[in-house]
């Protein structure tokens, strides 16, 4: 379905006040051959704390990242942020909101490991809340991989998330509209109107939480949705649209 445009980003917020969510990977930064290779603007970090000062604290960070590998990437942050797909959610101080996120077990994990072993062209990651497996080096592997984890998952009452050339085996069924509901129901996010930007499937889930709460969803990209509003065509449009 062809997305419009959004609005000015600035007449937007004139209209009234603004919660605003941001997935990191293929929205703030071009994804990367793999998790590690990203190469985000060296001014990020401090034009992402003045958009906060410009929304009065209203913005986060909400990532299948891990907290600490943003922390890497961004260096230290002084937002609201959720990492590991909604599982692990701070408030802009620092302090949690919600519990933090449990490991797999090692059942789990062993099988996941095998799995990865046993094709060429993906790797392991590990995370806090669980392990992903990437496969952007053989896109072929997709439903294989997807048809195998989905049994583990079953084996072990884990969740699984699908994003871009990544499956990825949970510890909870988190996600990333769990996390914008949390923080909406925070100081300082309350009564404000909720936008969600990001650009993989993982992302619906916060699109609809916004629109849920009278706010709506912009997809980054290309990738069909119908759960988006407007749409920006890269992180660089992204990027412009609010004045990075």
């Amino acid at each position: 379905m062809e997305l419009p445009a959004p609005p000015d980003f600035v007449s937007l917020s004139d209209r009234g006040s603004v919660a605003l969510f941001l997935d990191f990977d293929g929205t703030l930064v071009e994804i990367a051959s793999t998790p590690d290779a990203i190469a985000p603007p060296d001014d990020l970090s401090e034009a992402l704390n003045g958009l906060n000062t410009r929304l009065d604290g209203k913005l986060a960070l909400v990532s299948g990242r891990a907290l600490v590998d943003l922390v890497t990437h961004l260096g230290p942050l002084s937002i609201a942020r959720a990492g590991s797909h909604g599982a692990d959610v701070l408030a802009a101080d620092g302090s949690p909101l919600g519990a933090k996120p449990q490991g797999l077990s090692q059942a789990a994990s062993d099988d996941l490991t095998s799995l990865a072993k046993a094709y060429d062209g993906v790797t392991l990651e590990h995370k806090p809340h669980g392990l992903a497996l990437h496969y952007r080096a053989a896109p072929q592997l997709g439903e294989a991989l997807m048809a195998a984890t989905n049994g583990i998952a079953a084996r072990h009452g884990c969740a699984v998330s699908r994003g871009k050339c990544v499956i990825e085996l949970l510890s909870s069924d988190a996600n990333k509209g769990t996390a914008v509901r949390a923080l909406l129901a925070s100081p300082p996010f309350a009564d404000a109107m909720p936008v969600f930007i990001g650009d993989d499937v993982t992302d619906d889930d916060g699109f609809r939480a916004c629109a849920d709460a009278g706010g709506f969803g912009i997809a980054i990209g290309e990738r069909e949705t119908s759960e988006a509003r407007y749409r920006l065509a890269s992180p660089a449009a992204l990027r412009e649209w609010l004045s990075l």
